[in-house]
């Protein structure tokens, strides 16, 4: 059996966010949303990297959801420079899970992950950082090709994955390396990628499923929700 896949659209903060949903095989463990590279310079939630970290969730029971970003295919609005990427990013954790085909699948508090490419990688981080202050935080936080030089990415989670290619000519590895000393978090190298990790996705894919059962394993199933109870969502959330 293949993952199930369903493209569609919902009414966000600024009009029509696009959507691609992907159902794992099997049952659901929780939510993962992921961001895609830059939209003026040909991002799309169709990126080959995104869609890597989309096969790697799939494979260990999440749900994938990867959105357009504002003025990128079906999705309304226009580029906001991060702010309302992040505010979208927002919306769909709070809203997705709560979809009639998704409501009764998995149990409460609704597991959700976080992951980003490039300029995602700058929305993913601003949105786990967001949710943590309201003690929401992520079950887990992938982060790929980390914009750190090119915008002001927060500091994240140790316990957060960060992926980067060795020969990565638009985000130097030096850039990485210097935001993640003040989040002390760790960053994995793969030798001879570049920043779209041509003939390199293979690896990138086997990394973010071994890294994440891994954790899985150590944290059980305890945590909090990044979902607001309907209590919550009823008293202001939007």
């Amino acid at each position: 059996m293949r993952p199930i896949s369903e493209r569609r659209n919902l009414d966000g903060p600024a009009g029509r966010i696009e959507c691609v949903l992907e159902r794992p095989v099997g049952s659901v463990r929780g939510f993962a949303f992921i961001g895609h590279p830059h939209p003026l310079y040909g991002g799309s939630l169709d990126n080959k990297v995104a869609a890597t970290l989309a096969r790697a969730f799939l494979a260990l029971g999440w749900v994938a959801v990867r959105p357009n970003f504002r003025g990128v295919g079906d999705s309304e609005g226009t580029h906001d420079g991060g702010r309302g990427e992040t505010e979208d990013f927002l919306f769909l954790v709070s809203q997705v899970p709560r979809l009639p085909q998704w409501k009764m699948l998995v149990a409460q508090p609704v597991p959700i992950a976080l992951a980003g490419f490039s300029f995602g990688s700058y929305v993913a981080a601003g949105a786990a950082q967001d949710l943590a202050q309201r003690s929401r935080p992520v079950q887990a936080l992938v982060l790929v090709g980390t914009a750190a030089g090119k915008w002001p990415v927060p500091r994240v989670d140790p316990a957060a994955l960060v992926i980067h290619g060795e020969l990565d000519t638009t985000i130097a590895l030096a850039d990485v390396f210097a935001w993640a000393r003040e989040s002390e978090v760790p960053v994995v190298v793969i030798p001879g990628a570049d920043h779209f990790f041509h003939r390199r996705l293979t690896t990138l894919k086997r990394l973010v499923v071994q890294n994440l059962a891994g954790a899985a394993q150590l944290a059980g199933a305890g945590g909090e929700s990044a979902v607001p109870s309907d209590a919550e969502q009823g008293a202001g959330d939007g």
